[in-house]
């Protein structure tokens, strides 16, 4: 079987496929993630954002126009959403709906589905992390 192409775009009929590895590795709020689906595709007009993250540290934030869904590729550890704790392990699906406060502990690699987008403008820090997360949007 041949190797895939890095990229595979098709802006006229809005087909995209791209593999892990294959895009910019970047640090972002909530750990390491491979954006997979982004604001540089937007002329496909994507129905959602999707990145691979490496879950490390990911402070109390949450989203007024994003839903997210994570999916648990590898790891274990806790999302905790308003305040409260649940146990993640691979395989583990959560739905994070605008507004509801998030934050995640361990060593988790998840797929971060936005939809519609998890823009920069819609991140918002919780008043306990805003110092922190205004270092690392620097």
């Amino acid at each position: 079987m041949p190797n895939p192409p890095d990229l595979a775009l098709d802006v006229k009929n809005r087909t995209l496929v791209r593999h892990e590895g294959h895009t910019a590795r970047e640090r972002s709020a909530c750990g390491w993630r491979d954006r997979l689906i982004s604001a540089e595709d937007a002329p496909l007009s994507p129905a959602a954002w999707v990145h691979v993250v490496d879950i490390d540290g990911a402070k109390p934030h949450f989203h007024t126009r994003s839903t997210e869904l994570y999916y648990v590729l590898d790891g274990d550890g806790v999302v905790v959403l308003d305040g409260v704790e649940h146990a993640l392990k691979k395989g583990s699906l959560v739905h994070i709906p605008p507004g509801v406060v998030h934050s995640a502990i361990g060593r988790m690699r998840v797929l971060v589905v936005g939809i519609p987008d998890i823009a920069p403008d819609d991140y918002h820090a919780h008043a306990d992390s805003q110092g922190e997360a205004a270092a690392l949007e620097k």
